[in-house]
């Protein structure tokens, strides 16, 4: 797809970081976007800043809790409405929240909201938008991974496992969609999303929207305060990081990498896997992104 222009895309989690983004440089070429979220508010700034940008596009905005199967099918059958449409180009499965840390001392009900939306939002978005690309003429899956879909970890005494788990999900089903894709909808490409660190508002979200009872104004102030210095201390905006996945879609790319770090961290694990989780490994890897990112 080489031209996103007269398209329809839909994008979860637009309202903020890389799917804003994603909708602002699609609709700046002409392509009509559908975003779900959670926040109403970011969602009407980043519609109208859209408006006000891409004067020729339609753009609708959808509340949507992509953790519940039925909250998307309501999502899919407003697009279908409000677009007078029987299809759709591009469905970027990008929302998630980070959160569930640890099996032993985080919540369940953490762990669990972080993989229903991180794992749950991709997989109920495909089924239920697949049927409406294949009939387009053009399709294209885009769902988000993440560089802890191949490395399970945030440093050697830090658990990660509920966004863990729910990213080397995503990454096993979408590369499992490529076959099943080329025998029953072979116009349909398909991409995986694995981004390094970007600046975007995940933290944040994940906050507001996480399911995390332990969480006292104490620590939410100073996770607040985290947000931030995340965002701001990317080495990569999200405006470049939806660059770099649309032109990876251009070139119709299963395997996107974003990021210089994402580049390496994929390198060293490739390469090391028996010592990956070690401490050692973990050195090797900061030195490794670090170096990167600082070229």
């Amino acid at each position: 797809m080489q031209d996103f222009s007269e398209k329809l895309a839909v994008i979860t989690g637009g309202a903020s970081g890389m799917g804003r983004q994603i909708a602002r440089q699609l609709a700046a070429e002409g392509c009509d976007v559908a975003i779900c979220d959670l926040s109403d508010d970011d969602m009407a700034d980043t519609a109208a800043q859209i408006r006000e940008e891409s004067v020729d596009v339609k753009i609708t905005s959808h509340h949507c809790d992509v953790g519940d199967e039925e909250a998307i099918l309501k999502f899919r059958d407003e697009v279908v409405e409000q677009h007078e449409t029987d299809h759709v180009n591009l469905v970027f499965n990008n929302a998630g929240i980070s959160g569930g840390g640890s099996l032993f001392d985080g919540s369940r009900e953490s762990w669990d909201r972080t993989f229903d939306i991180c794992w749950g939002g991709v997989y109920w978005g495909t089924r239920a938008f697949l049927p409406l690309l294949t009939a387009a003429a053009e399709g294209h899956l885009i769902n988000t991974s993440s560089v802890n879909g191949f490395w399970a970890s945030l440093g050697p005494d830090r658990p990660h496992t509920a966004y863990s788990s729910a990213k080397f999900a995503v990454k096993g089903f979408t590369e499992a969609l490529i076959i099943d894709l080329r025998v029953h909808a072979p116009h349909v490409g398909v991409s995986l999303v694995m981004p390094g660190h970007i600046g975007t508002g995940i933290v944040r979200s994940s906050i507001r929207h996480g399911d995390n009872p332990e969480i006292t104004d104490d620590v939410k102030w100073m996770m607040d305060s985290a947000a931030d210095e995340f965002e701001k201390n990317a080495p990569m905006t999200a405006a470049e990081a939806a660059t770099v996945i649309l032109d990876g879609v251009r070139e119709n790319r299963w395997r996107i990498l974003v990021g210089d770090d994402a580049v390496a961290l994929d390198g060293f694990v490739r390469a090391n896997p028996e010592t990956a989780y070690d401490l050692g490994g973990f050195r090797e890897v900061v030195s490794q992104t670090t170096s990167t990112d600082d070229e």
